[in-house]
C-alpha cells in the first residue's frame, strides 16, 4: 500500500497539472499569504474561515479570491486539486470531515510550502524557544537591504516590510522555524518540512507542554532538523545553551557555536548598552541595533552570521542593523499619557521572554517604576508547570499584575496555574503584586495605584482585552 505521504509528494511534483486549491482556514497570516502567492502565480485559490473580516479578507478579494465564511460541508469545492488544510482544524469540523469521507487529496501549509515555495531555494530556517521572530526579521532585512529580496514567513510584523510574509521568485527564503505540530493528521514540527540550508538554534527550552511531554521531545525534534541540512549548508547555534549543543553534538553538517563563553567558534564581545541600542562585535566587526537586552544582540549577532553566510558585506550588514525599525509587539511604546505614564506592548508569555523583556525595559527607561501586566494565554502558561519559574521572571518587575488564566475550562484544574498563588509568592518577595479577574479589572487598579512616571509593560501573546488603549485613555 502506498504511503500517503510519499502520494503526496509524487502528486505534487507534478505541479504543472494542479489547477485549483482550496485553503481551510484562508485569513490566518501565513495561509493568506501563500493563497496570494498561488494565486499570482496562476493558479485558481478558493478558501473559507471561521472569521471573514478585513484587513485580510479585503486583501484575499483583492488579489480575485474567493471567500466563504464559517465551515460547512457544501464549500469544499469538488473540482479543487488540493485542500490545504489549517493548522487550527481538528475532527469534528464539517469541512474535515467532508475532505476524509470524500478521500480528497490534502495537505498542511508546511507541506504546500516545502514543494511550490522551498524546494530548489535557499532556505534560511531561524528556530529556538525565544528569538524567532525578531532574528528572522532581522536577518530578512538584511538580506533585503543587500538588494537579494528574500522571500520570507514570519509569525510576526517587521515594520520594515509592514507584513509577516512575503513569498516571491527569489533565491532566498527566511522562515520562522517553529517546533509546533503541523496538522491535526501530522504531529511533526513545522520546520521539519523547511528545506533548511542555513539554520540558527538560538537556544532550546521546554514549551508547549500542549503538545511536548518533556524538554527530550522537544530536542529530538530538534536533532531531526538538523539531520536534514545538507553538507554545503551551515547550522549556528547557542554555544552558551547546554540543550543547543547537546542538539548539534552529532549533526552532520557544519555547526558553528555563537556566543559569549569563550569557547565559541564566533565570539560576541565588547557588548554595550546605551539606553535603546546595544553594540557588540563579533569576528573583528562592530556592529549596533537600535534595541535593548542581551537577548536582542545574541539575536543579531545570529543573523549576522546568517548574512555573511549568503555572502553579505560587513559593512552592508552595518548599514542593515541601523535600518532595521524593529517588530510590532516588540517592546513596542503604544503611547504615553498626559500624566506622563508609558504603556508598552510585549509578546513575551514564556518565563525567560518576560524575565528579559523587563531587564531591556529596565535599562531603556533607568530610574522608572515598572509594572508588569501579564496574561496566561499560551497554551503552556496556562497550565502549572511554570509555577515557580512564573513569579521568579515577574519579579524583575516593580509591580505586578496578573490576570485569570484565558479560557481555563481547556485545561483540567489539576494542570491548571494558579494565578493567585502567583500574586502570593511575589508578595513574600515584596512587591505589590494584584490578582484581577481581567483588563477591565486591572485598568481600574493601576488608575488608583499608577504614579506620573510609571512604566507600564503588558505581557500578553494575545489582543488581552484591548488593554493598551484602555490603559492610555484610563491613566
Amino acid at each position: 500500500m502506498q504511503s500517503p505521504v510519499i502520494g503526496v509528494v509524487e502528486s505534487l511534483s507534478m505541479s504543472e497539472k494542479v489547477k485549483h486549491f482550496y485553503f481551510m482556514g484562508i485569513c490566518g497570516t501565513a495561509m493568506g499569504s501563500a493563497a496570494v502567492a498561488l494565486k499570482e502565480r496562476g493558479y485558481r485559490v478558493t478558501g473559507s474561515d471561521a472569521s471573514v473580516y478585513p484587513p485580510m479578507s479585503t486583501f484575499l478579494t483583492g488579489h480575485g479570491i474567493e471567500l466563504k465564511e464559517g465551515y460547512k460541508e457544501e464549500h469544499v469545492p469538488d473540482d479543487a486539486d488540493y485542500i490545504v488544510v489549517g493548522n487550527a482544524m481538528s475532527r469534528g469540523n464539517p469541512e474535515v470531515e467532508r475532505v476524509l469521507n470524500s478521500k480528497l487529496r490534502y495537505l498542511s501549509l508546511p507541506e504546500l510550502l516545502k514543494e511550490f515555495f522551498l524546494r530548489g531555494k535557499r532556505n534560511f530556517v531561524v528556530s529556538g524557544t525565544h528569538g524567532k521572530t525578531t532574528t528572522s526579521s532581522l536577518l530578512a532585512w538584511l538580506l533585503e537591504h543587500a538588494g537579494l529580496q528574500p522571500g520570507f514567513m514570519i509569525g510576526g510584523i517587521p515594520r520594515n516590510f509592514g507584513e509577516g510574509a512575503r513569498l516571491m521568485d527569489s533565491d532566498f527564503v527566511v522562515m520562522e522555524g517553529d517546533e509546533y505540530d503541523t496538522a491535526f493528521f501530522d504531529k511533526r514540527s513545522k520546520f521539519l518540512h523547511y528545506l533548511p540550508e542555513f539554520v540558527v538554534v538560538n537556544n532550546i527550552e521546554f514549551d508547549h507542554a500542549d503538545i511536548f511531554d518533556s524538554i527530550e521531545d522537544i530536542k529530538l525534534s530538534f536533532k531531526r532538523m538538523l539531520n536534514i541540512v545538507p553538507s554545503n549548508g551551515l547550522v549556528c547555534v547557542n554555544g552558551d545553551d547546554a540543550n543547543c549543543l547537546e542538539v548539534a553534538e552529532h549533526c552532520p553538517a557544519p555547526v558553528r557555536t555563537v556566543g559569549m563563553g569563550e569557547t565559541c567558534d564566533v565570539r560576541i564581545v565588547q557588548v554595550e548598552y546605551r539606553g535603546g541600542e546595544s553594540a557588540f562585535v563579533i569576528e573583528g566587526e562592530a556592529y549596533v541595533i537600535g534595541m535593548d537586552g542581551e537577548y536582542n544582540v545574541r539575536n543579531a549577532a545570529m543573523a549576522v552570521c546568517g548574512a555573511r553566510f549568503a555572502g553579505v558585506e560587513p559593512a552592508v550588514i552595518r548599514e542593515g542593523l541601523l535600518g532595521f525599525k524593529g517588530i510590532a509587539r516588540r517592546q513596542e511604546i503604544r503611547g504615553v499619557t498626559e500624566s506622563g505614564i508609558t504603556v508598552v506592548d510585549d509578546f513575551a508569555h514564556h518565563p525567560t521572554a518576560i524575565r528579559e523583556a523587563l531587564k531591556g525595559m529596565r535599562r531603556r527607561f533607568e530610574g522608572a517604576r515598572l509594572w508588569a501586566v501579564f496574561e496566561p494565554r499560551s497554551n503552556t502558561t496556562r497550565r502549572n508547570v511554570f509555577q515557580q519559574e512564573l513569579p521568579d521572571a515577574l519579579s524583575e518587575a516593580d509591580a505586578v499584575c496578573v490576570c485569570a488564566v484565558e479560557d481555563p475550562g481547556k485545561v483540567a484544574m489539576e494542570d491548571r496555574l494558579d494565578p493567585e498563588r502567583v500574586m502570593a509568592t511575589l508578595k513574600e518577595k515584596g512587591l505589590p503584586a494584584f490578582y484581577e479577574a481581567g483588563a477591565d479589572a486591572i485598568v481600574e487598579r493601576l488608575k488608583s495605584e499608577s504614579r506620573e512616571g510609571d512604566v507600564v509593560i503588558v505581557l500578553s501573546n494575545g489582543g488581552f482585552g484591548g488593554i493598551h488603549e484602555k490603559l492610555l485613555q484610563a491613566l
